[in-house]
């Protein structure tokens, strides 16, 4: 199996009308996998019933959704791991940056091992 690439023209970002543009390979996605499809895949694999599955999987949801809002780092083992992070309107006195100043939250997510693995060893299909 391959990531398939498509090639597209892109401009120098800032730049008005462009700038020089050039050409960059982008990820062409398969399709989708669904939390439900991921549970038939994982039942065809092991000894567990689809509904035990999702039990789980949702429940791991819910779990990594409060621990990030309580702001810890979630690891999940050879997976990766998830945090949350901030960005921010910046301030001449330290005094002045209250949650006010916080202008988004985002979720950064650090691969595991594995998937570094796999990633370092991708093969690439063009369109």
């Amino acid at each position: 199996m391959s990531v398939k690439y498509k090639v597209i023209e892109r401009g120098q970002p800032g730049v008005p009308g462009g700038g020089t543009k050039k050409f960059y390979a982008a990820a062409v996605l398969s399709g989708e996998k669904t939390l439900a499809g991921l549970t038939r895949d994982i039942e065809k694999i092991s000894t567990v019933s689809g509904a035990d599955i999702r039990a789980v999987l949702y429940a791991l949801v819910d779990v990594m959704t409060g621990s990030l809002a309580d702001g810890y780092a979630v690891r999940l083992g050879e997976l990766g791991s998830l945090r949350v992070s901030i960005s921010s309107e910046s301030k001449l006195v330290a005094e002045d940056v209250t949650a006010a100043a916080i202008r988004r939250a985002r979720v950064i997510f650090t691969p595991g091992k594995g998937i570094k693995d796999t990633l370092a060893d991708l093969r690439f299909e063009k369109m």
